[in-house]
C-alpha cells in the first residue's frame, strides 16, 4: 500500500536541501552584508535607539485631582477639580533629546562597525581558502611527478640498474607529498566550517570560491579618521559632555503649575441653600536646599575624561595598525616577487638539468629529491607570500574602512 507524501511529512520532517553556492572573491563583502545572521539581528538595535528617541524630550503628563466632601446632617458639600503639569525649569528636555539623537547615530556606528570586522574577517577566510586551493594544486602536480619518478626508478630496479633502495626511497617521497595534500585538504574544510556561518550558510550547503587573488600593488594611504569605531568613539566623548550638562540641569527639579476649581454648598445661608464657586491658580517650586545632584555630576565629568583619553588611545592605536598592515604588505610582495623571479626560475632550471642526469644515470635520486624538494618549498613560499601579502591587505583596508554618514539626525542633535 502507498502512504500519501503528506503523511510521510507528518511522521518524518523534511530535512534542508542543501544547495551549491558559488561566491566569486570580490563579492564576499556584498554577500556578508545581505546574508550575516548576526547583521540582521544587530541593525534591530537602531530600531530600538529610535524608538527611545520618540519617548525622549517630552514634558511629563499632566495630573487631574476630584475632591469631593458632603455632610449628611446639614446637606452640605464641597465638589472641586485641579489640573496640574510639571514643567522644567532647565534645558533639560533639549538636552535629553539631542542625547537620544546621538544614541541613535552611536547605534548605527556599532552596526558599521561590526559590519567592517564581518567583512575583514570574510575576506581573510576567503583568501585562505583560495591559497589552499592553490597549494593543493602545487601539492598534486608534484605528487604526479614524484610518482612517475617513483615508477622509473622502481623499472629500474627491477633491471638491476639502480638499487632497490633508491626506489624505496621514491616511493617515500611520493607518499608524503600524498599526505601532505591531505593535510591541506583537512585545513580547507576547516576554513570551510569557519567561514559559511558568516556568510549566512548552512552546514549543508557546498561553498566554492572562484576567482583569483588579486595583483599585489600596494595601495595609496588612506585615513582611518572616519573608521566606524573611531567616530564612534568621538560621539561616545560628545555625548560624555552632553550628560555633564544634563547632569546639571537636574539639580532643579520640575516647577509644577495648576489651575483649580471648588464650589461649595451652604444650608445656613439668610436666604437658604447658597452656592459659591472658587477658581484659582497655584506653582510649586522644590529648592536644592539638601540634594543638588553633585554626585552625577561629579559621575558624568570623570566620564567624559575617560572617554577623551579613550578616543586618543583608540586613534593610536588604529594608526599604529594600519602602518603595520602597510609595512607588512610591502615585505610580503617584495618576498614573494623576489622569490618568484630570481631565485625560483633558477632552482626550476637546475632540477630539470638533474632529473635528466638521472635517467642518464650521472647522479643520484637523493640529489633529485633534494632538488625537487627546494623547488617545492620556494614554490609554496610564493604562494604563502601572496597569501600573507592578501591578509595584510585586508587588514589596512579594515583598519582605514571609511564609513558613511550615519542617518539619524547627528549632523544638527539640537532639531
Amino acid at each position: 500500500m502507498k502512504i500519501p507524501f503528506v503523511l510521510l511529512s507528518l511522521f518524518f520532517p523534511l530535512t534542508a536541501i542543501a544547495g551549491d553556492i558559488k561566491i566569486p572573491l570580490s563579492s564576499i563583502p556584498d554577500y556578508t552584508l545581505k546574508h550575516n545572521p548576526a547583521l540582521k539581528a544587530a541593525r534591530l538595535s537602531i530600531a530600538e535607539a529610535e524608538g527611545r528617541l520618540l519617548g525622549s524630550g517630552r514634558l511629563s503628563n499632566p495630573e487631574v485631582g476630584v475632591n469631593l466632601t458632603h455632610d449628611r446632617r446639614f446637606d452640605e458639600g464641597t465638589l472641586g477639580f485641579s489640573f496640574d503639569q510639571k514643567f522644567p525649569l532647565t534645558a533639560r528636555l533639549r538636552l535629553e533629546k539631542a542625547l537620544s539623537k546621538k544614541l541613535v547615530a552611536a547605534a548605527e556606528l556599532e552596526v558599521l562597525d561590526r559590519e567592517r570586522k564581518l567583512i575583514a574577517e570574510g575576506q581573510s577566510l576567503a583568501i585562505k581558502l583560495v591559497s589552499l586551493e592553490q597549494q593543493g594544486a602545487l601539492r598534486k602536480q608534484q605528487t604526479e611527478l614524484s610518482q612517475k619518478l617513483s615508477k622509473f626508478a622502481v623499472e629500474r630496479a627491477a633491471a638491476g640498474e639502480i638499487s632497490p633502495l633508491d626506489a624505496a626511497q621514491a616511493q617515500v617521497d611520493s607518499q608524503r607529498l600524498l599526505l601532505e595534500g591531505r593535510k591541506i585538504e583537512t585545513e580547507r574544510i576547516s576554513i570551510l566550517g569557519e567561514l559559511k556561518p558568516k556568510l549566512g550558510l548552512s552546514p549543508e550547503d557546498s561553498l566554492s570560491i572562484s576567482g583569483n587573488l588579486p595583483v599585489m600593488t600596494l595601495p595609496a594611504k588612506s585615513s582611518w579618521q572616519n573608521r566606524a569605531d573611531y567616530q564612534l568613539s568621538r560621539l561616545a566623548e560628545d555625548a560624555a559632555r552632553d550628560e555633564i550638562g544634563l547632569a546639571k540641569s537636574r539639580k532643579w527639579d520640575d516647577l509644577t503649575a495648576g489651575v483649580m476649581w471648588e464650589g461649595e454648598r451652604m444650608e445656613d445661608a439668610p436666604n437658604g441653600l447658597e452656592r459659591t464657586n472658587f477658581f484659582g491658580v497655584r506653582l510649586s517650586l522644590p529648592l536644592p536646599f539638601w540634594n543638588r545632584n553633585e554626585g552625577e555630576i561629579a559621575e558624568k565629568t570623570a566620564r567624559s575624561q575617560r572617554t577623551a583619553l579613550e578616543t586618543k588611545a583608540l586613534g593610536s592605536l588604529i594608526a599604529n595598525e594600519a602602518q603595520a598592515a602597510r609595512n607588512e604588505m610591502a615585505a610580503f610582495a617584495s618576498l614573494a616577487n623576489e622569490t618568484k623571479e630570481k631565485l625560483l626560475p633558477l632552482v626550476i632550471e637546475q632540477t630539470s638539468k638533474l632529473e635528466k642526469a638521472y635517467e642518464t644515470g650521472q647522479t643520484d635520486l637523493l640529489t633529485v629529491l633534494r632538488a625537487r624538494e627546494q623547488r617545492l618549498q620556494l614554490e609554496a613560499a610564493v604562494l604563502e607570500a601572496t597569501r600573507d601579502y592578501h591578509l595584510a591587505r585586508i587588514r589596512y583596508e579594515a583598519a582605514t574602512y571609511s564609513a558613511p554618514t550615519p542617518q539619524s539626525h547627528l549632523a544638527n542633535p539640537s532639531k
